[in-house]
């Protein structure tokens, strides 16, 4: 009899399982359906020798010491700060649109304040902000929104930005200064030996047991435990007894050169051409010294692995009526990007176990049967 099973080994199992183990000398058992652990996060080094992101890059950073702290007894860290560029009327400009970007792409020199009034005497009026469309264009004008978001957004959603919520855009990303980095975190780093490794450490226990490539669905009636958490789709969990809720999926094209080098930054991103929105070359993030290098293209898709919820009103009223049977479901928690459809970065997904953990000290008494001792579950919003 396990204390708890946990479905899903990727950021919120992973660090739920490690909790529940070192920290009562809980028995954890957990699966994931696919192969290997870590999640979208996993990394592996390919035939060639290169460390690849399988289900692209992901960069970590985040701005709260807790979480880097707690992640840190896992793994060392590389300092690395993410740069991107985007294709833009045939020119290679920084992203977010920042100083240089504008006076590149316009011929122009305009200083940090100039830069100001510039942005200010080309956004538009919108009474009444209700789209990602209306978000860019009262800030930067109509101008930069097709060059630089709509017609990414249209690849990236499959719809108009005039479609979507505003929440997707909520902050557009502008700089009035040369800073070129894409992310602006206190602490920006990468596992110094690839997210898997520090994947097999939090697991590393003897109160822990992983199964991969074992469905829920298939084994729920054959394994005893006490509790669970569940980090899959919330929809799956209750058969989809009100339907699907909707994602957009990528499909990954891994390709391996015989050369050092493909791109002059870690991402490139392609806003106007290509049927790909971006290429990434992982040499850039993780440090590796390699003849050879692997560089990713991303197709946004509209089926495949769930990835990103769509930001619609209906889509968030499905999931509440998905919410309120978690609510009533006794001894079970949900957790992570799937579970409570939200868009999370790896450190707010960190954070957000890591209260549910704290939520579970308080409410489970180590060693208690799963009997209903507590309120019905709950979904842990991130911190």
């Amino acid at each position: 009899m396990f204390d708890w099973l946990i479905v899903g080994a990727g950021f919120a199992g992973a660090t739920l399982a490690e909790r529940l183990a070192s920290q009562r000398g809980d028995r954890v058992l957990v699966i994931d359906k696919r192969p290997h652990i870590g999640g979208n996060a996993y990394d592996r080094y390919n035939d060639d020798g290169v460390l690849t992101h399988q289900y692209g890059p992901h960069i970590f950073h985040t701005n709260s010491e807790m979480i880097f702290k707690h992640l840190s007894q896992f793994t060392e860290w590389r300092p690395y700060e993410h740069r991107v560029l985007g294709r833009v009327d045939d020119m290679l400009v920084p992203i977010p649109i920042n100083l240089d970007t504008v006076n590149k792409l316009y011929g122009l020199s305009l200083s940090s304040d100039e830069l100001e009034g510039w942005f200010a005497s080309r956004a538009e009026k919108v009474a009444d902000i209700k789209t990602s469309e209306d978000v860019v264009v009262s800030v930067v004008g109509r101008e930069l929104y097709e060059k630089f978001f709509q017609g990414y957004t249209r690849k990236q959603w499959g719809m108009d930005p005039s479609e979507l919520d505003r929440s997707v855009t909520a902050r557009v990303p502008t700089r009035t200064n040369r800073d070129d980095r894409y992310f602006t975190d206190e602490y920006q780093f990468m596992p110094k030996h690839g997210y898997t490794r520090m994947f097999e450490k939090m697991l590393k226990h003897p109160n822990i047991k992983v199964m991969t490539q074992t469905d829920f669905r298939e084994v729920r009636d054959e394994i005893a435990y006490k509790r669970l958490i569940f980090t899959g789709p919330i929809d799956e969990y209750f058969d989809f007894r009100y339907g699907k809720l909707p994602y957009r999926s990528l499909q990954f094209r891994h390709e391996t050169l015989d050369q050092p080098w493909f791109l002059p930054t870690g991402t490139v991103n392609y806003p106007q051409t290509e049927d790909y929105t971006r290429i990434s070359e992982y040499k850039h993030m993780t440090g590796q010294v390699h003849p050879k290098t692997t560089v990713t293209y991303e197709y946004p898709s509209a089926v495949g692995d769930p990835y990103y919820p769509i930001p619609k009103a209906e889509n968030a009223e499905l999931f509440k009526k998905y919410e309120r049977l978690a609510m009533n479901t006794p001894d079970v928690w949900f957790v992570g990007r799937l579970a409570t459809y939200r868009y999370y970065n790896m450190d707010q997904v960190t954070g957000q176990a890591l209260a549910t953990f704290r939520r579970i000290q308080d409410s489970v008494p180590i060693g208690a049967d799963g009997l209903a001792d507590r309120p019905a579950a709950r979904i842990q919003a991130a911190e």
